[in-house]
């Protein structure tokens, strides 16, 4: 699957994304489709001040509600708005 040609520059759509510092930690988080700022031929994920190469790797979503509920499927519940794994 081409992920690329599924977005566009300036779309916001939501990932679920692990926490760094503590990998049991997880949540989704919206992103914006931007021009990949080292390479303008490539899309990026940009969330957060930081950019994320746009890759099958991600589970894309065009919508917070469809997000959580791949999380809730994937992860279990939530506490207080954050999402835990």
């Amino acid at each position: 699957m081409n992920t690329e040609s599924n977005y566009g520059p300036g779309e916001i759509v939501y990932i679920i994304i692990r926490n760094p510092h503590a990998q049991d930690v997880a949540h989704v988080q919206q992103a914006a489709i931007v021009q990949h700022p080292e390479n303008p031929n490539k899309l990026a994920l940009f969330s957060h001040d930081n950019y994320y190469p746009l890759t099958d790797e991600f589970a894309i979503f065009t919508s917070e509600e469809e997000a959580e509920t791949a999380y809730q499927e994937a992860f279990g519940g939530f506490e207080n708005g954050d999402y835990y794994g």
